[in-house]
């Protein structure tokens, strides 16, 4: 019996920092306490200084705003701070609030003390955001009820909450939302040691026998990630049980990522593909993101929103006012000889 992985994943979907169907499985391998929470080491400290605060006091947390790239665990430590708190969570997000009525009926269903979270807030209408403004400073909504003279307006006083807002994007919050934030916590990408921690971990939930240097093979090729790691660790302990004896070493992991595209870099075939056309058919740059897109036949926004930032902060591509360029780096990576702005053989 054999299976081909790129095939069936085509090296693509394996490191997206989105969520898939099968990250809903991921429940049991989130962490429940800041002390299971691995990384992100100035965010906890500080957060634990909070929380124990807010304790003492008797009161809620104040509201806090959590963001940075996806897959960081931003949606895991807001259950974590819940649990801290020994309070309820009520999970929402920006695009699912479609009216305001929505929003009111959320805040009006809070318990005192529970937290409410907004996933990918910077995507709420921002006519819903007066609705906020007044709730998390005040503790307080006003309703309009009817249309014209006869219409009247209802003060609804609300139990003290926490409200923690999730996003990707900080710089599209607008100002007076982010300013009654009282905590904003970044998280960054985590160090390959990190994420070997993480993987272990979920190795032994899963119930999968790793080795350490199994383990760090997966988390360096993981893009600092830890939705990716645990992503990759499932489709190496696949490969592990059908090609080997069940248990992941580095060889194993080394073969079974090799299968599926990624390489010592956690670059995948879609990155690969994406600074190969910019070297073979723009000289290595520059070029705008759409013409890119085109030649590779991808959304714009996919790689703009997944794929470019990595290779960014990697030095594998820089941006400039005229579009995209590739780095000697990228030639490097590729095996490519670098040759400046002249034309490339292939």
């Amino acid at each position: 019996m054999s299976i081909n992985f790129s095939e069936e994943t085509n090296g693509e979907i394996i490191t997206t920092t989105a969520s898939l169907p099968e990250d809903n499985g991921e429940g049991s391998l989130r962490p429940r306490s800041i002390n299971e929470y691995i990384g992100q080491e100035k965010a906890k400290n500080n957060l634990s200084i909070f929380i124990n605060a807010a304790k003492m006091r008797g009161e809620p947390l104040d509201h806090v705003l959590l963001h940075g790239p996806p897959g960081l665990g931003k949606t895991t430590l807001a259950a974590v701070i819940a649990n801290e708190m020994g309070v309820n969570m009520r999970i929402t997000s920006g695009p699912a609030i479609e009216k305001p009525g929505d929003l009111v009926a959320m805040l009006t269903n809070l318990n005192e003390g529970d937290i409410l979270f907004v996933d990918e807030i910077h995507r709420l209408n921002r006519a819903y955001e007066e609705i906020l403004y007044p709730a998390m400073e005040d503790y307080a909504i006003d309703i309009i009820l009817g249309k014209g003279p006869s219409a009247n307006s209802i003060h609804l006083d609300l139990p003290h909450f926490t409200l923690i807002g999730a996003t990707t994007r900080s710089g599209q919050l607008t100002a007076p939302l982010r300013d009654r934030f009282g905590v904003s916590l970044r998280l960054e990408l985590y160090s390959p040691e990190e994420l070997t921690r993480i993987v272990v971990r979920s190795a032994g939930i899963l119930n999968v026998e790793i080795e350490p240097e199994g383990a760090f093979e997966i988390a360096s090729r993981s893009r600092g990630t830890p939705r990716i790691a645990n992503r990759l660790l499932r489709r190496v302990r696949d490969y592990a049980q059908v090609r080997a004896d069940g248990v992941i070493t580095r060889a194993v992991a080394d073969m079974a990522l090799s299968s599926l595209e990624v390489d010592k870099m956690g670059l995948d075939a879609l990155d690969r593909r994406m600074l190969r056309s910019i070297i073979q058919y723009y000289n290595g740059g520059p070029v705008g993101l759409e013409t890119l897109a085109a030649t590779i036949n991808e959304e714009a926004v996919t790689l703009e929103d997944v794929y470019e930032p990595y290779l960014l902060q990697h030095g594998f591509l820089t941006r400039t006012p005229r579009g995209r360029c590739v780095t000697r780096k990228a030639y490097e990576h590729l095996g490519i000889e670098y040759m400046g702005q002249q034309q490339m053989e292939f």
